[in-house]
Formats: C-alpha cells, sequence, structure tokens
C-alpha cells in the first residue's frame, strides 16, 4: 500500500471513529419494525456495524439464522456470535456475492464516498428476493429544510457532522440509485422521531402528543428495497 493509500486509509478510519460508530435507539426501533413487518430472516449483513450495536440487536432479535457485520473498525469486543468482516466500504466486499437475505445498512451511505457504488454493493451482496434497509438523514424534514435556508447546510451535514458525514441525499435521489442498481424502488418509512428547528432537543412528537409524524417531522428515513428474483 503506498503512502497516498494509507493516508486516504487513516483519514476514513478517523471519519468512521468520529462517528462513535452508533445511532439512535429510534433508528433501531424502526429498522425493527421493517424487520418484523416483513419477516425477514435467514442470512443478514449488518453493513458498517460500528462498534456492534445494531449487530447485538439483531442477534437479539432471534429470527435471524447468521448475522453478520462489516466496518472499517475492528470486531468489538464482547460481540458474541456475529461474524465479523473488516473492510473499507468505500471498496468491495470480496467473497459474498449474493450470499445474504437481507442487508441493514443504519446510518452509513452518508458517510461514504460513493452512493452509487454503495448501493451496487448492498445489491451484489443481496440474494435475489433479498430485502435492502437503507437509512440516512432526512434532508426534507422542517428541521432539515430551515437549516438549509439559514445556514446554509441540511441539519445533519455541519460542522459538527464533519468529517463523519460527506454525503447529503434525498428521496429522489435514492430512488434514482436504487432503480439504477437493479433493485426495486424503495418504499419510504420514517423514524417517526425529530427534533424542532433551533431545538432539537424538543421534539414534534413531544409537543403534538404523537401526532406529527412522517417525511417532514422525522429526522432519519428509511428506504426499503427488493433484489427482483
Amino acid at each position: 500500500m503506498n503512502t497516498t493509500a494509507q493516508d486516504l486509509l487513516t483519514q476514513r478510519t478517523k471519519a468512521a471513529e468520529s462517528s462513535k460508530g452508533i445511532s439512535s435507539n429510534a433508528i433501531y426501533s424502526a429498522i425493527e419494525r421493517v424487520i418484523a413487518g416483513r419477516n425477514l430472516q435467514g442470512k443478514v449483513l449488518d453493513y458498517g456495524a460500528g462498534v456492534g450495536d445494531f449487530s447485538r440487536r439483531l442477534v437479539a432479535l432471534n429470527r435471524f439464522a447468521e448475522v453478520y457485520g462489516a466496518d472499517i473498525m475492528e470486531r468489538p469486543e464482547g460481540l458474541g456470535p456475529v461474524s465479523w468482516i473488516k473492510q473499507d466500504l468505500n471498496g468491495p466486499i470480496q467473497g459474498y456475492d449474493e450470499t445474504f437475505d437481507a442487508i441493514v445498512a443504519a446510518e452509513v451511505i452518508e458517510h461514504l464516498e460513493n452512493p452509487r457504488f454503495t448501493v451496487r454493493e448492498i445489491c451484489r451482496l443481496l440474494r435475489p428476493g433479498g430485502t435492502a434497509i437503507v437509512t440516512t438523514p432526512n434532508n426534507e424534514s422542517w428541521r432539515s429544510i430551515v437549516a438549509l435556508l439559514v445556514r446554509g447546510h441540511y441539519a445533519g451535514f455541519g460542522e459538527l457532522s464533519y468529517p463523519a458525514h460527506i454525503t447529503a441525499l434525498l428521496r429522489k435521489d435514492l430512488s434514482r440509485i436504487f432503480v439504477e442498481t437493479k433493485l426495486a424502488a424503495p418504499e419510504f418509512c420514517y423514524t417517526n422521531h425529530g427534533g424542532i428547528p433551533g431545538k432539537p432537543s424538543i421534539t414534534w412528537q413531544g409537543i403534538s402528543f404523537g401526532r406529527l409524524r412522517g417525511l417532514r417531522f422525522s429526522d432519519n428515513l428509511l428506504a426499503v428495497a427488493i433484489k427482483p428474483a
């Protein structure tokens, strides 16, 4: 590996570590609702597993025969029965073509340099009929729209989120990418947990007794699609 490649790997590793490799319980719970609603089973890959929090939750669901985690970071301690693939996800995972029945990329695609490559990888790793679940910051929420108008950037892409968050995507982008990649057009779901502009610790759900939900009132979205048989 030459110096330039090593420097790039170091930069990507530091960016991954800066995010702490975790997502919120609202995101994880939304993914679990999709898994249960679609009765997903078989072999699952936690794509961008970070410190392994969601990999452990996948094991605890007791519905998958095998759970894998992949990340640029080292295998976390105490991960249990999870097969670990150490891999810079800006590059291909070798040897797992059409291996997985489900792939979850929880808050990963915005960390990576080429979202089209990322979705092509997910499609390649999925078995025909398998399901992809990709979550990312919702840049069409009121909070994010206001941040763009006032601060010149989406809510999840300011200086505090950089260099972890580098690729901002809208639903239109995700739909185009999924279809280009030969996945089915994605169904969009929402965490139904979102902060109000300027005061994200106060949620729309809290001030509306749970009535404000969906696209404009969720900080994160899920794109869910099947790889056609």
